[in-house]
């Protein structure tokens, strides 16, 4: 009997995959256990309809992140910070601050997770921050730091 998985079963299968197993498996375990469906005609064009709205979803993702990128190339960021007599900052600039100046300034959301800071930053400077925006899509904010 061929079963749509709904879950991950181990020995059979991952959550989605359409696997053949025995009718007495399949009705006594997998259906009773709501760990499976039966492979019929409508189920199988409702996992195609879904995979098909997943991939779309995924190419729209994808077409977004590389928009910001593209954004991100054409503006700079600018945190004023205080410093002391040396130079270096009253503490560092973060990328919470680097995001939360880029939504409140151009208004671009991006979580502070997604930026990779090559060292903390504690002095005046310009400095190029990476934004992984999308698996396989990556983007620059650069950020010049100057006094307040």
């Amino acid at each position: 009997m061929k079963v749509i998985l709904l879950a991950d079963v181990k020995g059979q299968g991952k959550k989605n995959e359409v696997i053949e197993v025995s009718d007495g498996y399949a009705r006594n375990f997998l259906i009773a256990k709501r760990l499976a469906k039966p492979a019929d005609a409508k189920a199988l064009n409702d996992r195609k309809m879904q995979e098909e709205a997943r991939l779309h979803r995924i190419e729209e993702e994808k077409k977004e992140a590389k928009e910001i990128a593209k954004r991100l190339e054409s503006i700079q960021v600018k945190i004023a910070a205080s410093s002391g007599a040396d130079g270096k900052l009253y503490g560092s600039v973060t990328a919470k601050d680097i995001s939360e100046r880029l939504e409140a300034d151009f208004g671009i959301a991006i979580d502070k997770k997604k930026l990779v800071l090559p060292d903390s930053i504690r002095t005046y400077g310009k400095y190029e921050v990476e934004a992984k925006l999308y698996p396989e899509v990556n983007g620059k904010v650069y950020l010049l730091v100057c006094e307040k």
